[in-house]
């Protein structure tokens, strides 16, 4: 591949396991000169001519996924990739040879290749997602901080006299925990109000929640309240589904809706993205999670911006008023790799048949079939339609297990963890009756699926939750 999709090292280059001690000065005359060749010699980057990003016409092997992902703990169960996403080793050497190249001479880095590099990033994002102009998109470290961005200039608007005391926000009821705290601290504490837009868990269909927002947004209207901003998840954390924010965005439209937000940190690599089909102001993902990037990269897409829309990074240094973007693209001396080896993962994604979309597909067939064979097993539920998950499905767990708290949902997280080698987030969710088996279902696991999984990882949970069901185990027997 041309361009972007060589701009880093194969992992062949640097083998990411030794037994012997490295030899960094041989590396780092295979990094210069490799990179230098590509960097500075390859017209194509440096006019940024867009991506192909077409799968590669060899597809990687299971032992080389497994080979990939190697450094994960074998006698771990992990089918948590929602949380913190994994990082296959050819991606992870990539991102050692660009922290070396800074550790070598940080000048030359800082000042003739961070910025180059963050173009290239950024120009993939940009096909990703369908954007119009890679001025539309600033890469920064996660979904929180893009989040972060946005609510800022709404406590500005506030302060300004643009915004007035009372002027609403409008989000989901399970909007992300620390999506709520930043808008506490912006919106709430600058003179806004709050609506959230509440619907049940579990989830049958779209027009559930489609049928509670428009009911915000009226709720907003009888009051006399102006909706300055909708933000909206694309995928819910805990408990996850998949919401329908084409339909929502429009709704915005229709309704007179100020702006919108879609907070998609499970987006790109989980779902398919099309910010022009979306229609939203601003969208905001991960890369991390489901793109294979090391922790932690991140963008905000802001589409048709007005000139008097003043974004700024809330860490303020000196690209402050040239732009998000620039400004994003330096908060002082930090470690910029994580969001230098989009080409990595881009390159690795590609060696699977069909790239993304075949790594998306893959991933949510397996955990819907993964799912289905827990709730079997264990006489429980779903917690949405196989067509409202994504890479992650909720899976009730047997109401025996006596989850009944928020806390205790992290107890039995812990327990599971360090008793019986599995990670897998548990949520609390205040009783209601289980209509198909007649039970109190209170606890649900969010299991995941990513292409280092295999079906043993979920028979591995199956048997442990079997296991604690035979001896007669309870949540409150757990050490508080």
């Amino acid at each position: 591949m041309a361009g972007y999709n060589r701009i880093l090292f194969h992992h062949n280059h640097f083998p990411l396991l030794q037994t012997r001690k490295p030899n960094i000065s041989r590396r780092f005359s295979v990094a210069r000169n490799y990179l230098n060749h590509h960097l500075n010699n390859d017209p194509e980057s440096k006019s940024h001519k867009p991506i192909n990003p077409k799968p590669s016409s060899f597809t990687i092997t299971e032992a080389e996924i497994q080979s990939e992902f190697a450094h994960h703990d074998p006698g771990v169960a992990r089918i948590n990739n929602g949380s913190f996403g994994s990082c296959p080793g050819s991606v992870f050497t990539a991102w050692q040879q660009w922290q070396l190249r800074f550790l070598r001479q940080p000048d030359h880095f800082y000042v003739d290749e961070l910025q180059k590099g963050l173009m290239e990033s950024r120009t993939i994002i940009k096909h990703l997602v369908n954007a119009d102009d890679v001025d539309e998109i600033a890469i920064l470290d996660n979904a929180t901080t893009a989040v972060a961005v946005v609510l800022q200039h709404t406590a500005w608007a506030f302060v300004e006299g643009v915004y007035k005391q009372g002027d609403a926000i409008v989000m989901l009821c399970y909007a992300y925990g620390a999506v709520k705290k930043s808008i506490k601290a912006y919106f709430s504490r600058a003179g806004g109000f709050v609506i959230e837009v509440q619907f049940k868990f579990p989830v049958s269909s779209n027009d559930e929640i489609v049928s509670e927002f428009r009911k915000a947004l009226e709720k907003a209207k009888d009051s006399g309240r102006r909706v300055r901003l909708a933000l909206i998840d694309h995928v819910t954390s805990m408990p996850s589904v998949l919401i329908p924010v084409k339909e929502l965005v429009k709704i915005c439209r229709e309704e007179g809706v100020d702006q919108v937000l879609v907070d998609a940190a499970h987006g790109v690599g989980c779902i398919d993205v099309d910010v022009k089909e979306i229609g939203a102001d601003f969208y905001t993902s991960n890369l991390y999670k489901w793109f294979f990037c090391p922790p932690s990269v991140g963008f905000l897409h802001c589409r048709n911006l007005p000139k008097w829309l003043d974004l700024h990074h809330p860490i303020v240094s000196h690209e402050y008023g040239n732009g998000l973007a620039r400004e994003c693209g330096w908060v002082g001396t930090r470690d910029y790799s994580p969001l230098l080896v989009v080409p990595s993962a881009l390159e690795f994604i590609n060696r699977f048949q069909n790239g993304i979309d075949g790594i998306k597909k893959r991933n949510h067939d397996e955990v819907v079939e993964m799912g289905k064979m827990l709730a079997q097993a264990w006489g429980t539920n779903l917690g949405s339609p196989p067509d409202m998950c994504t890479s992650m499905i909720m899976v009730g767990l047997p109401s025996s297990l006596g989850v009944a708290s928020e806390k205790q949902a992290l107890k039995l997280r812990t327990h599971l963890r360090k008793s019986f080698g599995v990670e897998v987030p548990i949520y609390y969710e205040a009783p209601s009756l289980d209509e198909e088996s007649g039970s109190m279902l209170t606890g649900y696991a969010r299991i995941s699926h990513q292409v280092y999984n295999k079906t043993q990882d979920y028979h591995k949970f199956r048997d442990a939750v079997n296991q604690l069901v035979c001896d007669g185990f309870s949540c409150a027997f757990l050490p508080s």
